[in-house]
């Protein structure tokens, strides 16, 4: 078979047709979110997108820890993880609890943890 009648040149596979499967669209159609839905799963995923955010996710999947711990475990400074823990919390990652001057904190519910362990089970497949 020559590159020239390969499907997938280029790495892409293109379809010939020019149908609309209009009863697929129409279905697909309906069962989409709507508003700010996708604008919101993206900022949820960026989330995920950082390295040190993914470090302190993991952590607190493992216990419940102050940012000083977190600051000592990740090798960072204090203000550098409580920058990282606003964005997680302001995204509903994790939530804290002040017990006198301490603050400590935890993933905000079960599914943080879920989603972070989905995507484990995905990479170290």
């Amino acid at each position: 078979m020559s590159k020239k009648d390969c499907p997938a040149q280029n790495g892409f596979v293109q379809c010939d047709c020019d149908v609309i499967h209009e009863d697929v669209v129409e279905r697909v159609r309906s069962a989409m979110p709507e508003g700010d839905s996708f604008y919101k799963l993206s900022n949820l995923y960026k989330m995920f997108a950082d390295n040190t955010r993914l470090k302190v996710l993991w952590a607190l999947s493992c216990e419940t820890m102050c940012v000083c711990d977190l600051a000592f475990l990740l090798g960072m400074t204090k203000s550098a993880i409580s920058h990282q823990l606003k964005s997680l919390r302001l995204s509903n990652l994790v939530k804290y609890e002040k017990r006198g001057k301490v603050v400590y904190y935890t993933l905000a519910d079960d599914h943080v943890k879920n989603i972070f362990n989905m995507g484990f089970e995905h990479v170290l497949e």
